[in-house]
């Protein structure tokens, strides 16, 4: 039997959408439900992804906040969590994102969609190298969040994840 293709979901800039947002003073602050930013999640997101034909894993610093704040708020079931190394404080331009080979490692060979805010070519090039199944790096504008654009591109390639 085949496996259905990973859906890696990030958070911040693709579900949450930033539009100027500043994160309050401290990162428990924005995992809390009182964030007031919570306000900008698209509820039928959840039924939109829970439609698509792959396996939802949260591949976000929330880790497993997630499913105690944004998993209810979309109403998404509590998802597996993919568990990434900790988040650096600063991104470093040029280097390979932080989350780009341990995915690749949950993936083992299996095909995946990761959507992210913060792919770039690097990570791309990277994921082609050492990842024997089939991706799909899908960078999401992160003032916007998911749209119906993004939808279709995940859709379209879900449909058909193999080469």
């Amino acid at each position: 039997m085949t496996q259905r293709p990973l859906l890696f979901l990030d958070v911040d800039g693709t579900l949450l959408p930033y539009g100027g947002a500043c994160r309050p003073g401290s990162w428990d602050r924005w995992q809390e439900q009182s964030n007031p930013q919570l306000a900008k999640l698209v509820p039928g997101h959840g039924p939109r992804l829970l439609a698509l034909p792959c396996d939802l894993v949260w591949a976000t610093a929330w880790m497993h906040d997630a499913n105690e704040v944004i998993a209810p708020l979309l109403g998404l079931p509590e998802l597996p969590v993919a568990d990434l190394p900790d988040a650096p404080d600063e991104d470093r331009a040029g280097a390979l994102h932080w989350k780009t080979r341990t995915l690749v490692e949950i993936a083992a060979g299996r095909p995946f969609a990761w959507v992210d805010d913060e792919i770039g070519d690097l990570d791309r090039a990277w994921v082609t190298a050492h990842h024997r199944g089939h991706a799909l790096l899908h960078r999401v504008d992160s003032a916007t969040g998911l749209t119906d654009a993004d939808f279709t591109t995940l859709a379209g390639w879900l449909a058909h994840p193999l080469p």
